[in-house]
Order: C-alpha cells, then sequence, then structure tokens
C-alpha cells in the first residue's frame, strides 16, 4: 500500500470529539488552539441540522472552544448547498430548526407546502404529527424526499433521542419513498466541506466516534481517518465493521502533537 501524504487539512466531527454531553473533552481546546496556530485548513462537523454556524460557534466558546463560524460545517448546510445545486431556487416544506430553515432562505429557496419541488426532513425536538401527516402527502403528491442525516438517534443527558433517521424510517414506511440521504457518511458531504476549505483528500484527515457515519464518510471521501474512543464506538465494537479506521486514539487530546 502506498505511504500517505502528509496531513495538512483536518476534519473533525464535534459530538463525542470535541463535547461530550455538553462539556468539552479534555485536550479539545488544545487540540482547536494549535489547529488555529498552525494556520492549517480545518473544519467541525456535525450532522445535527438543529443550529446554524453562528450558534454552534457560541455554543462552543461558551465551552472555552474557540472555533470561528467559517470552520464550522453542518448537514444542514451540505444540503442546501446539494439543492443549490440539483434545482436552484426551488421549493422546499422543511420539517426542523433554525440551521435548517436559515440555510435555506440564504440560498434563495422559499419554503412552503405548497406543491414543493421538496421535502426536506431535518433534525428537530418537537415532531410534529400535523408536520409529518403534511410531509407523508405532498411525497405522495410527486414531492421529492431529502433528509440531511441517517443518524438514527441522538445523545441527551437522560438518553437516546430519536434522530432524523428514525423519522425518515416513518416517513418512508408511510409514502414508500426513500429518502437521499445528504449529511455523514455520504461523502457528498465530506466533498463539498473540503471544497469549502480548498482542501485534498489526499492530504486530508477525519476524526469521529463513530464508526458507521464519521469513520465511513471518510473513508469513502479518500481522506485518513482517526477513531477517538471518548464517544459512541467502544474498543470491542471496532472489529465487527467490514472496515477499519486509520488508527484509534483514546481521544483527541492524543492528536494535538500531530498537527
Amino acid at each position: 500500500m502506498a505511504e500517505r501524504k502528509p496531513i495538512e487539512s483536518w476534519l473533525t466531527d464535534m459530538d463525542g470529539v470535541l463535547i461530550h454531553e455538553g462539556v468539552p473533552v479534555p485536550g479539545a481546546d488544545a487540540f482547536i488552539k494549535r489547529l488555529r496556530e498552525s494556520g492549517k485548513p480545518f473544519l467541525v462537523l456535525t450532522n445535527n441540522s438543529i443550529y446554524t454556524p453562528r450558534d454552534l460557534h457560541a455554543r462552543l466558546a461558551r465551552m472555552g472552544l474557540d472555533v470561528p463560524v467559517d470552520h464550522i460545517w453542518t448537514s444542514a448546510l451540505a444540503t442546501a448547498q446539494f439543492l443549490d445545486d440539483q434545482r436552484p431556487g426551488g421549493t422546499a416544506f422543511v420539517i426542523g430548526e433554525a440551521g435548517l430553515t436559515t440555510a435555506l432562505h440564504d440560498i434563495g429557496y422559499i419554503l412552503t407546502d405548497a406543491e414543493p419541488d421538496y421535502v426536506v426532513l431535518g433534525e428537530t425536538r418537537t415532531y410534529s404529527f400535523e408536520a409529518l401527516t403534511r410531509a407523508i402527502r405532498l411525497i405522495n403528491n410527486g414531492a421529492r424526499f431529502i433528509a440531511t442525516n441517517p443518524d438514527e438517534t441522538g445523545p441527551s443527558t437522560e438518553g437516546a433521542l430519536p434522530a432524523t433517521g428514525s423519522v425518515a424510517a416513518l416517513i418512508t414506511k408511510a409514502t414508500g419513498r426513500e429518502p437521499y440521504f445528504v449529511g455523514k457518511p455520504n461523502p457528498l458531504m465530506m466533498r463539498a466541506g473540503l471544497n469549502a476549505i480548498g482542501a485534498h483528500s489526499e492530504t486530508s484527515a477525519m476524526i469521529g466516534d463513530r464508526m458507521d457515519t464519521d469513520v465511513l464518510a471518510g473513508l469513502e471521501a479518500g481522506m485518513e481517518t482517526f477513531l477517538v474512543l471518548t464517544g459512541l464506538t467502544r474498543p470491542a465494537e471496532v472489529d465487527r465493521f467490514p472496515f477499519r479506521p486509520s488508527n484509534v486514539v483514546d481521544s483527541i487530546a492524543d492528536l494535538v502533537e500531530r498537527i
């Protein structure tokens, strides 16, 4: 196997890597500080579409992590970019929060429930039965079905929460239509992120805590991958997958000296 080129750009997941249940992972502040001082291109990614990059910047800043707004890449932004490429100036019926609706407004989309081009499903803590019913009927009438990410559950201090993937499955069951998922592990989200910072996969690394999204997305995008053990994946689970990360480390703290 050919030896990989030195890492010049870094992409990292947020939950489970930099923060865990609302508190910073030890070493995350040193990692971000080292990245910023190095001048190397980097992005903090999240499949969560609830928040805008400005929201996330403020939330991270309160935890002592100074990540500039333009270094945050969400599945909502990736979804908006995908729709702008596919059907510029289109229309969409959206189930989601400000992160998604703002991203779609910013590309000039009209949000409507009157014969929209797309039904776009994102993350929210208040899924409405009325909105889901409307989405099902619009898809049955010909609207294309898009979902920001396939995550079936999300973390909370009280335990797992149903996430976009679970709600998408409900809609699929009612319509017989599968959504196109834009977020991880779709390498589209990674490639769009790399393009946004002018990076190339051959000299980029992806850090994540999930084999089925972070590592798989990095692998399929042609990047070097690092699995950290501060999130969802336990060491014994790694060998259950038919693919492996390039590296397994205990936490983000172990990567500070790699920058």
